[in-house]
């Protein structure tokens, strides 16, 4: 259900007047006193949060002197966590697929698309030796063939089958044999293009990817572009969302999460709940008082079987 901000703040503001004017909370209700300056979009959620909380709430926008939350809730340094939410994804691939390698002869191989320059730029400073290739819509059939050098198993097969027509050869193509991982780091139009075309001939090989890679997609059963996939991710994100029947996209569902854990960390806060039970969406360890936050992503496999259970 989407909510306007034009036609909700009236209601909004005379529910916060009232607010003022009820008894002192019961054992099971909480105060809330929200300043934040933010876009359009995350006003609408935050409102649309706080309406479904069993909570006594004051909210202003219009404080200068208040938290300041970027528009783009995945990139944004939010307040309470260390680091934003793609970033701390970044950072778990980064352990996993650099400095978890224990082939130290081969390669990890880079995929990168249009938009990613500056990560693909502090890459190259950290890991000059691994491999990074640029695609686009151009061509990008031929030039996979040419990454891999799955092109020299073909020539080489057809060689062969040329010398017997009546020998009948099976035939796999087999890719280069230096890389040990590959870590994609694209959009999800792309990636659903791509992906499978690599899983097609490097079946043996490990792939990674931010879960950018799927947040344009507005169900979770379309993930099966990316099976086989590490993407760092908890399985309770997945099973949010794969449980809600009305997804506009990944993306707007992890942000709606991030909304919900913000505000919860204010309440617990504000109400001094450290030693109460109660859970983050994004975050699986327990909030500890005066210390930033680490979501800790764990890797996800994605799989079909996955999917069975979860929706």
């Amino acid at each position: 259900m989407r909510f306007s901000l034009t036609l909700i703040l009236l209601p909004l503001m005379l529910f916060i007047a009232s607010c003022s004017s009820m008894p002192e909370k019961g054992n099971a209700q909480y105060l809330l006193d929200i300043q934040i300056q933010t876009s359009k979009k995350n006003k609408e959620m935050i409102i649309e949060q706080l309406l479904k909380e069993d909570i006594l709430f004051s909210l202003r926008f219009d404080n200068e002197n208040s938290y300041k939350l970027n528009d783009d809730l995945l990139e944004s340094n939010m307040y309470y966590f260390c680091n934003s939410f793609m970033e701390e994804q970044r950072q778990s691939i980064e352990s996993k697929v650099f400095k978890e390698s224990n082939n130290k002869a081969n390669k990890i191989l880079i995929i990168y698309s249009d938009g990613y320059e500056q990560i693909i730029s502090d890459l190259k400073k950290k890991y000059p030796l691994e491999l990074y290739y640029f695609l686009n819509e151009e061509n990008y059939k031929n030039k996979i063939k040419q990454i891999l050098e799955v092109s020299i198993s073909i020539n080489s097969y057809l060689k062969i089958s040329k010398l017997d027509k009546n020998i009948t050869i099976e035939h796999s193509p087999r890719i280069r044999n230096d890389i040990s991982k590959i870590y994609f780091i694209t959009d999800y139009d792309f990636g659903k293009t791509i992906v499978p075309i690599f899983r097609n001939y490097a079946l043996k090989v490990d792939f990674y990817s931010s879960s950018e890679i799927f947040h344009e997609a507005n169900s979770i059963k379309k993930l099966v572009d990316f099976e086989g996939t590490y993407v760092p991710i908890s399985k309770n994100i997945i099973n949010k969302i794969g449980n809600n029947k009305n997804v506009g996209s990944v993306e707007k569902e992890i942000e709606k999460l991030i909304i919900y854990d913000y505000l919860t960390i204010e309440k617990i806060y504000q109400n001094n709940l450290f030693k109460e039970n109660i859970n983050l969406e994004t975050v699986s360890r327990k909030l500890q008082r005066n210390k930033c936050i680490k979501r800790n992503h764990p890797m996800w496999e994605v799989s079909t079987n996955n999917f069975t259970d979860q929706i």
